[in-house]
């Protein structure tokens, strides 16, 4: 399809950086991963010495194939079985359904009998919650996770780089104690790595159900009593790389995937702060930005470099996280022990990982292009002598004038100030000359206090 022509932007505007997501997010990608469950569901039942069911080691392969392979072709035939029919199959109007007879479609030659074993007592949901897992786990491992890291891999290179250079600080808008820009983003790069954290515990903690009907196993006790199915299932949902979820209704419940939702839009808050905190910096000219050849600004200004890339960041992060937060409330309910409300909405799990990946990719481009302007942070900290009227009062504390504070704000608070002025206020100091000596030495860019330390020892794993 023209990507002028799609419904969305992510296949539209932005299919080129949401690409890498379509091997986990498409509908192709959740038909390959249900023939995954399928094939595999058969050959651990071929390994039940309860069940007639043989599977020679070329046959295991052949079916494994079918999943590992899996092409635009044969997703195009699930699709037919499901909405046309094919054979001797009627349209299904049943996309589960329509995996099992097109796994059955393809069974080798040696596995023929084995057409009565595939979807053995599962139900639906015994399948899909198990792909959407695979598939949710398999983005996060190898699309949103990597992003992730090469961003924090960005902040603690400038982090170490720029770990000398003070600026001035703000707090609540206002003029405050002094930092270095790379303080700052080591700030960034440690509540990262401990958001990242969250996510990968999230995805480790990602769980599957094999239970059937309402979860409590009654097809398959029915057929095999002796078989110790919970067991099986338990095995068989670990070998996927899963948890099991011990207890179910029909449905999984899905906590574990609002965990993952929510350990992903906190790594996204981060991320949102981030974004405002650079379009700041940026609009301060405490940030320079590298002017693309050939890019346009502005349709009427001429000289403008705009920063679209934390603009861009900040919507598509912000969109994620208003997905994100509906999939979580949503997916863990459910009507008395299943509806099927939750299907349709399933399907935009991949939607809301694509816009933390346009967050994430836009960020990055948005940090490679920025460059510090040391020579005006420094000289708005020149400006700025007040800000040392921290230092000033704490060293008078330590000298035991119970005044210190007092003193300090009359000279300064609501006005602008001079490095003259608190020269004159040392010199009506009732201190030692050490103590003066040491008052005098003191300057806006030189207040920063272990900073630089700290922005140097940052942690770069994630």
């Amino acid at each position: 399809m023209n990507p002028l022509y799609a419904v969305s932007p992510l296949d539209g505007r932005y299919a080129g950086r949401t690409e890498p997501l379509r091997a986990f997010a498409s509908e192709a990608a959740l038909m390959r991963a249900r023939v995954r469950v399928e094939v595999e569901y058969l050959v651990a039942l071929a390994d039940l010495d309860a069940t007639p069911l043989e599977l020679g080691e070329s046959d295991r392969d052949a079916l494994r194939e079918l999943y590992e392979s899996f092409d635009e072709d044969d997703a195009a035939l699930v699709k037919r079985i499901e909405t046309e029919g094919y054979g001797d199959y009627p349209a299904t109007n049943h996309d589960v359904k329509a995996v099992e007879y097109f796994v059955r479609e393809h069974l080798p030659e040696g596995a023929a009998d084995a057409s009565s074993w595939i979807h053995f007592a599962l139900t639906s949901e015994d399948v899909n919650n198990l792909a959407y897992r695979l598939l949710a786990k398999g983005a996060v491992d190898e699309v949103l996770l990597p992003e992730l890291r090469d961003v924090r891999t960005a902040l603690t290179d400038l982090a170490r780089e720029y770990a000398d250079v003070p600026m001035l600080a703000r707090t609540h808008g206002q003029p405050a104690t002094p930092t270095t820009f790379g303080k700052e983003m080591a700030v960034f790069a440690s509540r990262l790595g401990r958001a990242v954290g969250r996510v990968k515990d999230a995805r480790d903690g990602l769980q599957g159900k094999l239970a059937g009907a309402s979860g409590t196993y009654a097809a398959h006790i029915a057929a095999y009593p002796d078989v110790d199915w919970p067991a099986f299932a338990r095995e068989f949902v670990e070998n996927l790389g899963l948890e099991q979820a011990p207890v179910t209704t029909q449905v999984n419940p899905c906590d574990d995937l609002a965990e993952l939702f929510d350990a992903l839009r906190g790594a996204n808050n981060v991320l949102l702060d981030l974004d405002r905190d650079a379009w700041r910096y940026v609009s301060d000219r405490y940030l320079g930005q590298e002017a693309a050849a050939g890019e346009t600004g502005s349709s009427t200004m001429p000289h403008k470099v705009n920063p679209i890339d934390f603009e861009n960041s900040e919507g598509n992060l912000s969109k994620a996280n208003s997905d994100l937060v509906f999939l979580g409330d949503y997916v863990t309910s459910s009507r008395l022990q299943r509806d099927l409300s939750d299907s349709t909405v399933k399907r935009n799990i991949g939607a809301a990982f694509a816009y933390c990946l346009l967050g994430y990719t836009k960020l990055q481009d948005g940090l490679s292009k920025v460059v510090p302007n040391e020579q005006v942070m420094r000289e708005e900290l020149e400006s700025t002598p007040e800000i040392i009227g921290e230092a000033v009062q704490t060293i008078l504390r330590r000298e035991g004038h119970d005044d210190a504070y007092e003193r300090v704000k009359d000279l300064t608070r609501g006005r602008r100030v001079t490095l003259e002025d608190f020269r004159e206020l040392f010199a009506d100091l009732d201190v030692d000359e050490d103590t003066r000596e040491e008052l005098l030495a003191l300057t806006p860019a030189g207040y920063t206090g272990v900073a630089s330390e700290l922005a140097a020892d940052v942690d770069d794993r994630a």
